[in-house]
């Protein structure tokens, strides 16, 4: 691991990395293989939406889609950096119950590119699911802001 990865957040014995949020109508957990059906179903069905949000600049999500293969190879790289700590990745399911609920987004929180002091957060909801980007955006930065260990100046999320 780099330095620059060893940094982004604390060593384990001193900041516990979330596996859990609930907010009003939804939930966060960690991204994972067990989540390819839905996530897939959920990104491809809202290309443009996606790609319209603000924050998503560039080529994702791709226009012509992928395989359930490509999207299972997606989710098992994020899920080795969140084991890692290298960036956290989290299913955005509907329901506030654990065991329930259709994806219907996802948020990433990793280290920006270019400036890797700073903290690249972006999400996205389904088309069909658009009132609640607002919804996630304000409680994931209230929880960015009052649980993970970044200093509110070095972390870029672009506002709803």
């Amino acid at each position: 691991m780099s330095s620059d990865q060893q940094s982004f957040v604390p060593p384990a014995e001193v900041f516990e990395v979330p596996v859990r949020l609930v907010g009003e109508g939804f939930r966060l957990e960690p991204l994972g293989p067990e989540h390819n059906e839905g996530d897939l179903a959920a990104w491809s069905g809202s290309i443009d939406h996606v790609r319209a949000t603000p924050g998503f600049l560039g080529d994702w999500p791709p226009e012509e889609g992928m395989s359930p293969e490509s999207n299972l190879a997606d989710l098992v790289r994020h899920a080795a950096d969140f084991a890692e700590r290298r960036g956290f990745t989290y299913s955005v399911l509907d329901g506030e119950r654990d065991g329930t609920g259709e994806v219907i987004g996802c948020l990433y929180i990793y280290p920006a590119r270019e400036e890797p002091e700073r903290v690249h957060v972006t999400s996205w909801v389904r088309g069909d699911r658009v009132a609640f980007d607002k919804t996630v955006y304000e409680t994931v930065a209230r929880w960015l802001a009052e649980v993970w260990p970044f200093d509110a100046e070095s972390i870029d999320y672009a506002a709803r």
